[in-house]
């Protein structure tokens, strides 16, 4: 599969998840964080270790940021929001979530991993 029909998949699967996470739970809030970043950016991200890598899905569109906030709150809780990363990777075997991530803990980070 090529990168735009790649990008096309990761997108129908995020919207995907949006319907999930407002048919499961009335009470988060969804709002979107980045898609795209520059290589410029990813490199600010890594000299202030927001970031491990400067081969970030990000950079080919295949990674989103979402921010999950209730009362208010912006919630970065796994236990909450594992039910939506393993909704994720149900979507597809190359979805990941940045919940599970081993090196950096990112739980509003789902990326698709081609």
């Amino acid at each position: 599969m090529n990168l735009n029909a790649e990008q096309n998949a990761f997108l129908s699967d995020v919207a995907k998840l949006i319907e999930f996470i407002r048919n499961t739970d009335n009470g988060m809030l969804i709002t979107g964080g980045e898609l795209f970043r520059t290589s410029e950016q990813e490199q600010l991200y890594v000299n202030e270790g927001r970031s491990n890598t400067m081969n970030s899905n990000h950079l080919r569109r295949l990674a989103i940021d979402l921010n999950f906030i209730q009362g208010g709150q912006i919630i970065y809780a796994k236990d909450i929001l594992q039910k939506y990363g393993d909704y994720w990777k149900s979507l597809n075997p190359t979805n990941r979530w940045g919940g599970e991530f081993s090196t950096i803990y990112d739980p509003g980070h789902f990326e698709r991993n081609v």
